[in-house]
Order: structure tokens, then sequence, then C-alpha cells
């Protein structure tokens, strides 16, 4: 065994522990929050750091497992990320039909401090080095939280401003988009995770 990988290693865990927590309290914060901010992007950003934490939760575990196995949980990641969005497309189409009215002072509250929280889980998963298709699967999902956290607090002004709920939709709606485009990303990293093991193994 080479001490370096396992400091590594211990170091991946720790790491994955962190962010897993950090995420989980964050999706609580999100969805009381947009509850009694009746918005969208509020609970998409809910959604979204909830299925991170279960992506987290499988990044742990693939970590004390085979390439194979840490490519499937990838691939699994990808895929929630794909449903998730799916999801919020939905509660965006209802919300505009039926109509809503998002508390702008709540949303951006929320979003400034949900932005501080995935900023440092994003630079404490790009401090690890040489990290596996699952890591930076990871590191995709906390990415794209922090863009959407940016995203909300424009939002949040822009529903106090107008008086209207049509910011907090097109953020619920963006968030949909992004999410879409980091899970193709995802997949497309297992993808080709999947091929470089096959010529190694021929």
């Amino acid at each position: 065994m080479i001490p370096g990988n396992d400091n590594n290693g211990g170091q991946e865990r720790r790491t994955l522990w962190i962010v897993l927590l950090l995420n989980a309290a964050i999706a609580a914060g999100f969805f009381v929050s947009g509850f009694f901010a009746d918005s969208s992007a509020l609970i998409a950003n809910g959604v979204d750091n909830l299925s991170d934490t279960a992506v987290y939760a499988l990044s742990l575990v693939a970590l004390t497992r085979g390439q194979t196995w840490k490519t499937r949980a990838a691939v699994a990641s990808g895929v929630m990320l794909l449903i998730f969005a799916g999801g919020i497309l939905i509660d965006v189409g209802r919300r505009y039909v039926r109509g809503s009215e998002p508390i702008g002072p709540t949303m951006m509250v929320m979003s400034a401090i949900a932005g501080v929280v995935n900023y440092l889980c994003l630079r404490l998963l790009q401090r690890l080095k040489d990290p596996d298709v699952n890591l930076r699967a990871a590191t995709t999902f906390s990415f794209n939280d922090f863009i959407s956290n940016g995203g909300i607090l424009i939002a949040g002004v822009l529903v106090l401003w107008l008086g209207t709920n049509w910011p907090d939709l097109l953020v619920g709606f963006a968030t949909a988009i992004i999410a879409i485009k980091g899970g193709v990303e995802i997949l497309r990293d297992a993808r080709a995770e999947t091929k470089k093991s096959e010529r190694r193994s021929s």
C-alpha cells in the first residue's frame, strides 16, 4: 500500500463527509424558506442540494470500491441530476399556471447563506489531488449550486423591485437547465472513463 494514496483517500473521505453534511443542512434551509416564501427557485435548489447529498453518500461508498463501481456511481449521479431537472420543470410549469407570490427578501438572504456554503464546498473539492470520475461529478454539483445561488439572489432583488413572480420562475427554470447540462457532462465523463478502462484491459 502506498502511504500517499492512503492519505489522499482519507482526505477525500473527510472532504466528502463535510460537503455531505453542509448540503443536507442547506437543503433543509431551502425547503423551509421556499415553503414560507412561496419560491420555486428556493425549492428547486433544495431538491438539488438534497440530491447532491445522496450523490456524496454514493461517492463515499465508491471510494472503497473499484473503478467500475465508481463509474457506475457517477452514472447514477448524472441520471439523478437529470431526474431532478425534470421535477423542477414540472414545478415551474405548475406555478406559472396557478400563480405564486414569492418573497424577495427571504430569497436574497437564503441565497447569500447558501452561496457561502456552496463556495466552501467547491473550494474543498477543488483542493483534492487527482480526483476520480465520481469526485469530478461532486465538483460539478457544487459548481452548479454556486451558480444557482447567484441566480436566486438576483431573482430576489427583481421580485422585490418589480412585485412579480416571473424572476423566481425564470431562475427555477434556469436551475433545471444548468442541472441538465451538468448531468450530461457527468454522463459523458463516465462514458469516457469506461472507454479508457476498456482500452487498458484489452
